[in-house]
């Protein structure tokens, strides 16, 4: 058992733990996993196969036929199924697993698990199969992540991305910097302890080498994260502008559906409408929200604050402008406000279905110096919104990057070890650089490989691992 610095406890070596693994409902068939040292023994007593041998006497990884019984009631036959047995190391959580399918039905399914716990299982906990995969050592931190992501996926970048992470990329390339930052600490060790013997590896140029190199790919490794960041997490986004100016026509052409009431009364959107939803690669925390303007209308008022507030948080603002009418004081106010915003703006002038070539040339060149770049579309038809979507895309996606294939940072956590990591590597190369001895950069090159460790959960706390392992469903 590989020993990732957290504390395994007692029950999660010897408790064996049952749960429905498909979701609740009526369906053809449901699945029930049973893990633990007495897995075999538990199912044992539940599954009686059809040929009349136990389960322990059939081979592993074979699925048998037979029925499902009830030992509290005098093994009275409940249903039948398939069961297969799957030997410890040898399982997705490296302990002993016992699957059994039975029908799909609400009571029979429960009734199936009743008859398990019954014969001595404890329910699982929210994504315990999972935890204890990774404390036996069957997938690494960053790969239970891309697990979680992939249950979760809402878009096909979603799916590639977490079916890429549970392959290992990044787990491989924080790995190989770990062993390369190792092999500089076993050079510094050999230098501290015999200091009067030639017993390094390293010279102090090839030690300054090693950590260049180090620095170079965790530095690219967490640059991956505005990518792994937008197509996993998803980008906080604001749809703002002036009443009428067709802000929630633009949130219902993006989620895809009318979402929205769009009416030709200024006003309408009195409160912040929220969505996830794809443009293109890039996942969107979609708000719209409501006119900005001046009201005596209390709601209202409070509607425009709320817009105000979401403006000041979003990493990208769809800043919406009408093409038909002349900048009015209002959209003046907002200009001036994307002027001093910190994410990406993009210009959204929208009705040019309705509006002069003339007077779209106009406004775009008005906010061109308040914006990151200028679309022209019309929400209403869905002309240019093919441009809008590639300017989303192209602000926060690196072309260079293959979802399917690359490791990808795909969240804060990962990313925040990286960033300590390269810190670190950073200032154990200026003391070098500044002609210290090498000794001096030690703790620096040992905080690195463990803010590395962190990432694959070769050294993180046991309140991390349960916090990632809680969002997990019942059964995985």
């Amino acid at each position: 058992m590989i020993y990732y610095g957290i504390d395994r406890g007692i029950d999660m070596i010897t408790d064996t733990i049952a749960a429905i693994s498909t979701p609740y409902g009526k369906g053809g068939v449901a699945l029930i996993r049973v893990s633990g040292e007495r897995a075999v023994e538990i199912a044992d007593r539940v599954f009686l196969p059809a040929g009349g041998k136990r389960l322990c006497e059939l081979p592993a990884n074979y699925m048998v036929y037979g029925r499902i019984v009830d030992v509290a009631d005098g093994n009275v036959p409940i249903d039948d199924g398939m069961a297969v047995v799957f030997y410890a190391p040898h399982s997705f959580t490296g302990e002993n697993t016992v699957e059994i399918t039975c029908h799909g039905g609400v009571l029979v399914t429960q009734s199936v698990l009743t008859c398990i716990l019954a014969a001595g299982a404890r329910p699982a906990l929210a994504g315990e199969f999972t935890k204890r995969a990774f404390i036996n050592g069957k997938l690494g931190l960053s790969a239970a992540e891309a697990l979680g992501n992939l249950l979760e996926a809402g878009t096909r970048e979603q799916m590639l991305l977490s079916g890429a992470g549970m392959r290992g990329g990044l787990s491989k390339k924080t790995n190989e910097i770990y062993d390369s930052l190792c092999m500089v600490l076993s050079s510094i060790f050999a230098r501290i302890d015999y200091p009067d013997e030639d017993l390094a590896d390293m010279s102090r140029e090839q030690m300054r080498d090693a950590l260049a190199d180090a620095l170079a790919r965790t530095e690219a490794l967490a640059a991956t994260y505005r990518t792994g960041h937008a197509v996993a997490e998803g980008i906080p986004t604001v749809i703002c502008g002036r009443a009428n100016s067709g802000k929630s026509s633009l949130y219902n052409r993006i989620v895809g559906r009318e979402a929205a009431i769009v009416t030709d009364i200024a006003g309408t959107t009195r409160d912040v409408l929220t969505e996830t939803a794809a443009i293109g690669r890039v996942t969107v925390r979609l708000h719209d929200t409501a006119g900005l303007r001046e009201s005596d209308d209390r709601v209202e008022q409070i509607g425009v604050q709320r817009a105000l507030e979401h403006l000041e948080s979003a990493e990208l603002v769809l800043a919406v402008f009408d093409a038909c009418v002349p900048l009015t004081d209002e959209d003046s106010d907002l200009l001036d406000k994307l002027m001093h915003h910190g994410g990406c703006v993009i210009g959204v002038i929208n009705k040019t279905d309705a509006a002069s070539a003339g007077q779209v040339q106009a406004l775009s060149a008005r906010l061109q110096a308040c914006t990151s770049c200028t679309i022209s579309l019309s929400a209403r038809t869905g002309e240019g919104f093919d441009a809008l979507v590639a300017a989303v895309n192209d602000a926060f996606i690196d072309g260079a990057i293959d979802l399917r294939h690359d490791a990808v940072v795909a969240n804060a956590r990962q990313h925040a070890a990286l960033i300590a990591a390269s810190e670190r590597i950073g200032q154990a190369i200026d003391a070098i650089d500044m002609g210290l001895p090498v000794d001096l950069c030690c703790s620096d090159v040992e905080q690195a490989a463990t803010a590395l460790a962190e990432v694959d959960g070769r050294a993180v706390c046991e309140d991390v691992v349960a916090g990632i392992f809680a969002h997990f469903c019942v059964g995985k």
